[in-house]
């Protein structure tokens, strides 16, 4: 074989992996804005995970085929009557090829993993095939095996730590587009700050694009954008994270405070609990949380409003079985009508098994039909999750469950 044959060569694995990552975060930072905007930001990381995922490459052995042809095979002769006698000349000899067949990345077989040798193997890849060739004028039947299995050892042991690499990049590429797109979606949204902040309305622009045209189909299977909204998005009120987590730390002292003295909150009602984190709420927050407040199609136990937007919506309960706690975030859910809303269930146990009960409580909140996923937890009474809008898929919310043993005394 020439020696552009040669498998696991022309890249190093490093570069690979740098050229990837770089062209994930291009991939993000030329995304449609409105369309960045108004789509998921958890859904759109999903997107690009699996548009970036590299299928590590598995050789299906037990498909293996093999055949021979007679070819002209290159020989040397010193003793040859010619005035160069250093030029190769050819004679008959026997061609045998080994197909093997693989699915996974075509393109990994070029790559030089983070361990190899000096010797690399050779053979050809062509439309899901790995081609073994070796020749001869006198081929002997064993050691043909015995240098093809050579051959296929070497390649399962580069392929092996290829899938190494590989497993560790796929690992990383979601918290990595993630950040590429909270990145640019708070880059988008302090540009439109900015303009709405001047007081003039906004222009809309005659490129901007409220409707997705579909690629252009190839012959890989790719996946498909996660839709989102056509209406040009227009930035709203949030709430930090750093005010979230500040809020939550409220609601964590006055809890731990009933832990502490069950004694005095014995004979209080989800109403009376309420409000007592009202007071403290209120002692942070100038007043802006309420209690009972109407909105949309309920009402709450504690909400957090700025601009006329609910910012910040919790209920307290006590925990009365899983149906209780998929009511209770139905009840929330009803209350939301805008983006990123931060939600929260105060749950409260008495004189049940609290262990069993945070367990149940977990695995109830991932049985209703608008939950997503579960994010990361900062304590094992605390658990925390991605919730869709009941009305919007694209709009989301934070649901952070925090559980409190309240004994009776």
């Amino acid at each position: 074989m020439a020696p552009d044959d040669y498998l696991f060569n022309n890249q190093d694995w490093h570069a690979f992996e740098s050229a990837h990552r770089e062209a994930l975060i291009r991939k993000i930072d030329e995304y449609d804005s409105e369309r960045l905007l108004n789509t998921s930001p958890s859904d759109l990381a999903s997107y690009f995970e699996e548009k970036f995922w590299i299928e590590p490459v598995v050789l299906r052995e037990d498909d293996i085929a093999a055949d021979q042809r007679e070819v002209q095979v290159e020989r040397r002769d010193t003793f040859r009557d010619i005035r160069d006698r250093s030029k190769p000349f050819k004679v008959k000899g026997t061609r045998v090829e080994i197909d093997v067949p693989f699915d996974g990345e075509p393109k990994l077989f070029r790559i030089q993993p983070t361990s190899y040798t000096l010797n690399p193997p050779q053979g050809e890849v062509d439309n899901g095939i790995l081609r073994l060739k070796l020749e001869g004028t006198n081929l002997n039947p064993e050691e043909v095996k015995v240098q093809i299995d050579r051959t296929l050892t070497t390649i399962r042991g580069y392929l092996q730590t290829l899938a190494n690499d590989v497993g560790k990049l796929n690992r990383q590429l979601r918290s990595l587009a993630e950040k590429a797109i909270s990145h640019r979606r708070d880059k988008l949204l302090a540009d439109r700050n900015l303009v709405a902040s001047l007081g003039f309305p906004l222009r809309e622009r005659p490129d901007s694009s409220r409707t997705y045209t579909a690629p252009e189909v190839r012959r890989k299977l790719v996946p498909a954008p996660p839709p989102a909204r056509s209406d040009a998005f227009e930035p709203e009120p949030s709430l930090a994270d750093v005010d979230y987590e500040h809020i939550l730390g409220v609601l964590q002292n006055m809890a731990h405070v009933m832990e502490r003295s069950p004694k005095a909150f014995e004979t209080m009602d989800e109403e009376a609990l309420r409000t007592h984190f009202l007071v403290q709420l209120n002692g942070h927050y100038e007043g802006q949380a309420t209690g009972e407040t109407f909105n949309y199609e309920g009402k709450t136990d504690i909400l957090i409003r700025s601009k006329g937007k609910n910012i910040f919506i919790a209920e307290c309960k006590y925990w009365g079985g899983p149906k209780k706690l998929i009511d209770t975030i139905g009840q929330i859910l009803d209350y939301t009508s805008w983006r990123d809303t931060k939600t929260a269930v105060l749950l409260f146990n008495r004189n049940k098994d609290f262990s069993k009960v945070l367990e149940s409580a977990r695995e109830a909140t991932k049985t209703h039909p608008s939950y997503k996923r579960e994010i990361d937890r900062s304590n094992e009474t605390e658990f925390r999750f991605i919730f869709a809008n009941k009305d919007d898929p694209n709009r989301e919310l934070i649901l952070t469950l925090l559980a409190f043993d309240v004994p009776t005394p």
